[in-house]
This record gives structure tokens, C-alpha cells and sequence, in this order.
């Protein structure tokens, strides 16, 4: 075994299943994993990105399933945990309107937004990050939402995880499979993997409650932070 690969009960541990569960959805092909020597070995880059598309692709019902796994606890002690996506964005770090007109300038627009609220020492570093990880698999999802994120957490280039929001005025061309437009971005940027997923389900779950349509009706940066309030507070009273 590498030492960057996991075993069964490794990934089990990361996953938050039982070595059968993973042993069963290896055989079948359901996670990314090889044989080596007769025995399953699973790289965690490829771990971290097949639960993160999980996440962004999978059903509504299946995502407070992945919170609670991504937190170890309950709903409600993860709140506490992890402060959330509102608490995450600052109004400082909220754009409305992100005048970038382009896909390269919404990489800038949004890093330089975080770095001027001082939580990105360098937004060209963190945009360029950001444009590599969007070249491998387009964020955007048919809601008219993208969810921008380096492709691995890069906790030297950040004070703390945040999250970062802009709204276009008008809908760009950004890479979603049946070619609706974008307007709404997220900007991801975490500490670790673990707080990158745990913000990456909670946004997915919001959008789910109407968030992007309800940020496309905000005339400022205040209002839109109210808005992401109101809308987690909805989502963790819901039963």
C-alpha cells in the first residue's frame, strides 16, 4: 500500500461506513478504488472528489444523510460545530451585483471580492486555482448556480474557510451540460476537506429551498446576507 492510498477500513473511517458497505460498492463499481495484491486500495484525492460530486448530484433527500455522516453528530450539534454558509459570508464578501461579464473575470472578480475583505492573501493565485478546477468538470448546475472551489482546501492562501457570493446581472455561458446560463457563484474556500464538503452540502440543500431565485431578487449585499439567513434557518427548523 502507498502511503497517500487508503485501505477498506480507511475509507470506511472517511467515508463514514462500515468496511462492508465499502467493500460492496467497490466490487460493484460504485467507488473509485483498485486491487493491489488482492486487496481494495482507495486514493483520498479520488475519494474527496466522487463524495463531492455525490453531494452536488445527489438527490435532496440524500444530502442532510451527508451532512450528519461529514459531522459525526446530529443536525443540530453540527450548527454549532460549523457556523454555517451565512456566518461563512460576510457581507463584505457578497457582490450584488458581480459586474463580471466573462467567465475569467467572475474568477477575478470574486477572489479580488475575498481578498479585500481580508480573508485571501493572493485573489490572483486563488482565481487561476479556481479557473484549473472549473477546466476538469464545470460547477455550474442547472439551478443557474456555480459553486467555485480550488480542486484541494489551500489553507495558506486563506485567514479562515469562507464563502464568498456574487450575482451577475445577467446569466454567462459557464460550462452546465445542457447550456443554461450561470448568475448566481459561490466561492468555497475551506481549511480542509472536511469543512469544504460540509459547506458544499449545506449550499446544495439551500439551493434545494429556492436560495438561487430568492438571491436574484436582493438589490444589496445586506439584504442577500438576510436572505442566506433566513433560508438556513428554514432549512435546520425543517424537519
Amino acid at each position: 500500500m502507498t502511503q497517500q492510498d487508503f485501505d477498506v477500513a480507511q475509507t470506511a473511517a472517511y467515508l463514514h461506513l462500515t468496511p462492508v458497505q465499502v467493500a460492496r460498492m467497490a466490487e460493484q463499481g460504485k467507488l473509485p478504488g483498485r486491487r493491489i495484491a488482492g486487496e481494495w486500495r482507495f486514493h483520498p484525492v479520488e475519494l474527496h472528489q466522487w463524495l463531492e460530486q455525490k453531494i452536488v448530484s445527489g438527490a435532496s433527500e440524500d444530502l442532510p444523510q451527508w451532512e450528519r455522516a461529514l459531522a459525526g453528530q446530529s443536525i443540530r450539534d453540527f450548527s454549532e460545530e460549523w457556523p454555517g454558509v451565512a456566518a461563512s459570508c460576510p457581507v463584505e464578501l457578497i457582490a450584488i451585483p458581480l459586474l463580471a461579464k466573462t467567465r475569467r473575470a467572475v474568477f477575478r472578480d470574486i477572489c479580488e471580492l475575498a481578498a479585500r475583505g481580508g480573508l485571501l492573501w493572493d485573489a490572483d493565485v486563488m482565481a487561476n486555482a479556481v479557473e484549473a478546477r472549473e477546466s476538469l468538470h464545470s460547477t455550474a448546475l442547472e439551478s443557474g448556480v456555480a459553486l467555485l472551489h480550488p480542486r484541494r482546501p489551500m489553507p495558506q492562501q486563506i485567514a479562515d474557510s469562507f464563502i464568498a457570493l456574487g450575482v451577475t446581472p445577467g446569466g454567462l455561458p459557464f460550462g452546465e451540460a445542457s447550456g443554461i446560463p450561470t448568475d448566481v457563484f459561490f466561492l468555497l474556500c475551506s481549511q480542509d476537506d472536511r469543512t469544504h464538503l460540509q459547506a458544499l452540502a449545506r449550499v446544495s440543500r439551500m439551493i434545494g429551498l429556492g436560495l438561487p431565485d430568492r438571491l436574484r431578487s436582493a438589490t444589496s449585499a445586506s439584504e442577500a446576507k438576510s436572505i442566506l439567513e433566513a433560508t438556513e434557518q428554514e432549512l435546520l427548523e425543517a424537519k
